[in-house]
């Protein structure tokens, strides 16, 4: 399968973030915020999956969310997802099924943290899948400002740019 198959037959579409998705997972039942934490002000599904596919050469820009977020490995190349820690170290997580080269299919990262990814290998492309629990809602996402997340950042400015929009 290619990357064109895999975006036809899945029907994903394009991601603000970069790459293309689809959810294929929200859960029915609900979490009323009074029994999540302070940073959620709405009820949450329990969980939330979609499908995501990244191109090499493109990249999943830095962004972040409010609960943590699963990563499996699906098809393709490996994958690095770039975490930036609260004190200010960088994290390479890296996604594959190779782990005698430090790859494990499932990765997590924490709510909150920011994060980009990259394919691997050049002339290709990942396939994953991602689950957010408690689930997704798009008002809990924020993509980076690359002049902000610089100034949070500045010892990894040159990967900040490279894995960002340009700033508005």
């Amino acid at each position: 399968m290619t990357a064109a198959d895999w975006i036809h037959h899945l029907e994903l579409i394009p991601h603000p973030e970069g790459g293309y998705f689809r959810e294929s997972y929200r859960a029915t039942e609900s979490i009323s915020p009074d029994a999540l934490p302070e940073r959620y002000n709405q009820p949450r599904h329990l969980s939330t999956a979609i499908f995501f596919l990244l191109i090499s050469g493109h990249f999943s820009a830095f962004h972040r969310v409010q609960s943590d977020e699963l990563w499996h490995f699906h098809d393709g190349s490996p994958l690095t997802l770039h975490l930036l820690d609260p004190d200010g170290r960088l994290r390479r997580l890296h996604l594959g099924l190779q782990p005698h080269l430090g790859q494990l299919p499932q990765q997590t990262i924490p709510a909150g943290t920011w994060f980009a990814a990259s394919v691997d290998d050049p002339d290709t492309f990942t396939l994953v899948g991602c689950t957010v629990a408690p689930g997704f809602d798009f008002a809990d996402f924020q993509l980076a400002d690359r002049r902000s997340l610089c100034a949070d950042f500045p010892q990894h400015a040159d990967l900040i740019i490279k894995l960002t929009r340009r700033s508005s």
